[in-house]
């Protein structure tokens, strides 16, 4: 049976403008090309998860528009159950501007759009699919409330919790208490540990003062740097797997739907984070959000080729 994954979360249209750099203040400069492409935190790990082979539910918000039509439809064909996916009638889907330059690193703005509107009230309704769930994934692009209630009702009904708080905030140690694995990268874990992360020993100093605030596992993310995955018997360290990078976009959600389909099926939680390592490389040699995530196959051929050279 294909394990069950609940995700509260964003859906945007990522609108790409590909650039040989990041313009200066006040610059005009050409770029290479203009892509429209589904995305959002939320959506992207729901499709990261359902191509990993899981059953995923959906709750969030789009808006009455072109752009929530189509994200929707992008949703619908990768089998995610969308019955909790409110359309709010004058109020634009969300929208992320995206910069990516030649070298593969992006600068993103977001206009929440609809994702602000995903409401307590809403969370509440979806109860069901959240507690028939082997686990729960959230992130930080819809309101901090609607988050913390789906957390709770997770937690009520002994559902595995996995955040990703992102874009990062405070948050109180009554919700981190709750968490299960907390994925974070440098920025977010430098937010939320009062430690700036620089290296393997900074990251493993402010893992460690995560549990102290009470999450069960933290895996901090430095991209090409690898992972570093602490819980209260020590850190564990694994490495990036190279590969040319194209686009960044949609590398650490993918990890994260990933990461969640691995433990979902029995894996460790150093087997599930290798196994994701895979998966967000192979996300980085295409561009854009959901357009560049691996469908399971592609992983195990990928890390089949990679484990025998």
């Amino acid at each position: 049976m294909k394990p069950r994954i609940a995700v509260v979360g964003s859906v945007n249209m990522d609108l790409v403008f590909r650039t040989p750099r990041m313009p200066a203040v006040g610059e005009t400069m050409h770029g290479h090309e203009f892509c429209q492409i589904p995305g959002g935190k939320g959506a992207n790990q729901a499709v990261a998860a359902a191509r990993q082979g899981a059953e995923v539910s959906f709750i969030g918000a789009v808006g009455n528009d072109g752009f929530g039509e189509f994200s929707q439809a992008c949703l619908a064909k990768e089998g995610i159950e969308l019955s909790h996916l409110a359309t709010i009638n004058g109020v634009a889907t969300g929208v992320a501007g995206i910069l990516v330059e030649d070298s593969g690193n992006n600068s993103i703005v977001l206009a929440a759009g609809a994702n602000a509107r995903v409401s307590v009230a809403q969370v509440e309704s979806a109860s069901t699919a959240i507690s028939a769930a082997k686990l729960l994934l959230c992130q930080l692009e819809t309101p901090l409330a609607s988050v913390e209630r789906a957390i709770q009702i997770a937690h009520q009904h002994q559902v595995g919790v996995i955040l990703n708080p992102a874009p990062a905030q405070d948050l109180c140690d009554d919700i981190l208490q709750l968490v299960d694995y907390l994925v974070v990268n440098e920025t977010e874990a430098s937010q939320l540990s009062h430690i700036t992360v620089t290296d393997q020993n900074t990251a493993k100093s402010a893992s460690q003062a995560l549990l102290k605030r009470g999450v069960g596992t933290v895996l901090l993310t430095m991209g090409e740097h690898g992972v570093i995955i602490t819980d209260k018997t020590g850190s564990q360290f694994i490495a990036a797997i190279k590969v040319d990078v194209v686009d960044t976009t949609a590398a650490g959600d993918t990890f994260v739907g990933a990461f969640a389909v691995g433990l979902a099926n029995g894996l460790s939680v150093l087997d599930a984070s290798g196994e994701a390592q895979y998966t967000a490389a192979l996300t980085v040699t295409k561009l854009g959000a959901q357009t560049s995530i691996p469908h399971r196959q592609d992983v195990l051929e990928f890390m089949q080729r990679r484990q025998a050279a």
